[in-house]
């Protein structure tokens, strides 16, 4: 929904079709998602010193003790909120800012929620300086959301806490979806959340690792 990504001839179009034929390989159909997986620099959002790592399908260090997630796992958690454009995405765990310009290429807004300072600052201006102008960063605790941009249709959640954090559910618009890792420190199930009729509905969609999800709802430390 913007016109941030990538121009052509930056030296890293093959890294990416090659990372793209790898999601499509894992099961990866979604076009659009597929789209914008492409024109987002992925090396742009790790250390310089690991660029040359950027397109592998796995997750790298960012700082602060924290990850850029799997591409693949970017992949399927951004298909599973389904969505068509119109929507207003709250995103818990900012990090290298990654996954929120995939969202922002295929969502009207999106507020994102980051728990460290250094991290949202670095990713707001990377953001900033690839064109991104649909984004709204805020530091503070992501398990209680964003009250006053409240509701959001999709919520995608790149933390694992031990459930849904209940303000995160309140704060989900009837008919929304929300994507996130539930588990403990080790090892998390990744969960699609509905609300239907005010209920929670949930459906597993396999085994994940992910940081912990740290505050009020969520872990201590």
């Amino acid at each position: 929904m913007v016109a941030g990504g990538v121009g052509e001839g930056d030296g890293y179009g093959g890294y990416r079709a090659q990372l793209l034929e790898t999601l499509q390989q894992k099961g990866i159909r979604d076009l659009a998602v597929l789209r914008a997986i492409r024109m987002v620099p992925r090396h742009l959002f790790v250390p310089e010193a690991l660029r040359a790592h950027a397109y592998e399908d796995r997750p790298l260090p960012v700082g602060e003790q924290q990850t850029i997630s799997q591409p693949y796992i970017v992949a399927l958690m951004t298909s599973l909120l389904a969505l068509t454009g119109p929507e207003k995405v709250l995103e818990i765990g900012t990090g290298s800012g990654y996954q929120t310009a995939v969202l922002a290429r295929l969502a009207r807004r999106v507020c994102s929620i980051e728990r460290l300072p250094s991290l949202a600052m670095r990713a707001r201006a990377r953001l900033e300086e690839l064109g991104y102008t649909n984004v709204w960063i805020r530091v503070a605790n992501g398990a209680l959301g964003w009250p006053d941009e409240a509701p959001f249709e999709r919520i995608l959640v790149a933390a694992g806490g031990p459930s849904v954090p209940p303000p995160l559910f309140e704060q989900l618009a009837e008919g929304g979806r929300m994507m996130l890792p539930i588990g403990d420190a080790a090892s998390q199930t990744l969960t699609l959340v509905e609300k239907v009729a005010g209920a929670m509905r949930t459906t597993p969609y396999g085994d994940c690792m992910f940081v912990k999800l740290v505050g009020k709802y969520a872990w201590e430390s």
